[in-house]
């Protein structure tokens, strides 16, 4: 039966890049996030999104996603109204991908908030990435083009590494792309012993 290896870190670890390392060894990757957006982008979704958020988050019919985490992100109460809305879905597409991909012993599921949504659970082990927490915000501020301070409201919305540490397998420091590369090669070596047992 496929395993399920769970890929999680703060906002800006990079996580995504790690993920895509694994990609690349042949190991089918799903990035909840990404899917994520696609999903928010569908008629129900967006329906439940205006219920929930009125028309002020959307901008000629469409979600405006900035509009959305300015709210979310400063309203702990909103922010798990809207996880609630979109976590069945992504849930749901999930399963679905998963039955494509029975022919792999592994596959990758990465999701920032793997923990506080309660995916964790479905998963087998568990890979957390963490980063310094500058660096997170450089990368963050630069990929999103946002602020700083929006910056840091979504890190606080988010376990810490600490709480995500203490429930992982693994742990990638990502501090450099050669090292963090040899660190996905030995969670590879140790995954094929783990499969070689089973």
């Amino acid at each position: 039966m496929t395993k399920i290896i769970g890929l999680t870190g703060g906002i800006g670890s990079g996580k995504t890049t790690i993920a895509n390392y694994f990609k690349s060894f042949g190991i089918p990757v799903y990035i909840a996030d990404d899917e994520a957006r696609k999903i928010m982008q569908s008629v129900e979704i967006i329906s439940a999104i205006k219920n929930v958020f009125g028309d002020t988050v959307f901008q000629n019919e469409k979600l405006n996603r900035e509009e959305l985490a300015k709210i979310v992100f400063n309203n702990p109460e909103k922010l798990e109204k809207l996880n609630n809305i979109v976590h069945p879905a992504v849930k749901k597409h999930f399963e679905q991908w998963l039955l494509q991909h029975t022919a792999a012993p592994y596959v990758i599921y990465e999701a920032a908030i793997l923990f506080e949504s309660g995916s964790y659970k479905n998963c087998d082990l568990i890979i957390t990435v963490t980063a310094p927490i500058e660096s997170r915000i450089k990368r963050v501020v630069e990929r999103d083009k946002t602020t700083r301070e929006l910056v840091l409201k979504r890190i606080n919305a988010q376990w810490t590494d600490e709480q995500r540490i203490s429930k992982s397998d693994f742990i990638i420091e990502n501090t450099s792309m050669e090292t963090t590369k040899l660190e996905v090669v030995k969670i590879l070596k140790i995954l094929k012993i783990k499969q070689n047992v089973v």
